[in-house]
């Protein structure tokens, strides 16, 4: 069979990628095919296979790249001077940085559970680098008093867990702009800790 025009891997790679992240965040990673993924793309299912060992090694790219992408962001983030500042930062990227990612939001939290154990380890170890540098502001906050918060843990947890949720609801054109968003957490944000 002849190669489709247009088919290499710098535009089929990606195509798949994109539509394997639309439909396991539509039906859940175990209701989706590798056929179902190749008629999305148009190619035929074996045709994955040169891009992907298997379906579970194209959810780990995707969880992989979207946490790669993530920390890079951050590492790149101006903080400003002080755990205010910094946490004010940390606040604007995570919605700012997820707002325009939901499908990989979504598949981060909700498929993880669909890695192998040193997949999963991984992805794990990377939210984790995410979540300390969270606490760190919060502990860095805490030591100068300019944060009251008990526990720097729970507090991580807690900020991460409601600044992820705006992907669940938000969208272009709502009531709220994504500025406005940004500027309502923050003020939770602000509040929840003490500030």
């Amino acid at each position: 069979m002849a190669r489709k025009t247009g088919s290499h891997s710098q535009i089929t790679g990606p195509k798949i990628r994109e539509q394997a992240q639309q439909l396991f965040a539509r039906h859940g990673f175990a209701a989706v095919s590798m056929r179902q993924i190749a008629a999305a793309v148009g190619v035929q299912a074996g045709a994955l296979y040169l891009y992907t060992p298997d379906k579970e090694a194209l959810l780990f790219d995707l969880l992989k790249t979207h946490m790669d992408e993530l920390l890079a962001a951050w590492a790149a983030q101006p903080r400003g001077t002080g755990p205010m500042a910094a946490l004010e930062a940390f606040v604007r990227f995570h919605i700012g940085f997820n707002l325009s990612r939901a499908d990989a939001v979504f598949l981060s939290y909700m498929e993880l559970r669909n890695l192998g154990p040193e997949n999963f380890a991984m992805i794990e170890s990377q939210r984790r680098a995410y979540e300390n540098e969270l606490e760190d502001i919060l502990k860095a906050g805490q030591q100068t008093g300019a944060f009251l918060i008990p526990d720097t843990k729970l507090a991580t947890m807690a900020i991460i867990a409601m600044l992820t949720g705006v992907t669940t609801w938000f969208r272009e054109g709502g009531r709220l702009s994504r500025p406005m968003v940004e500027d309502i957490y923050w003020d939770m944000v602000r509040k929840a800790v003490g500030a």
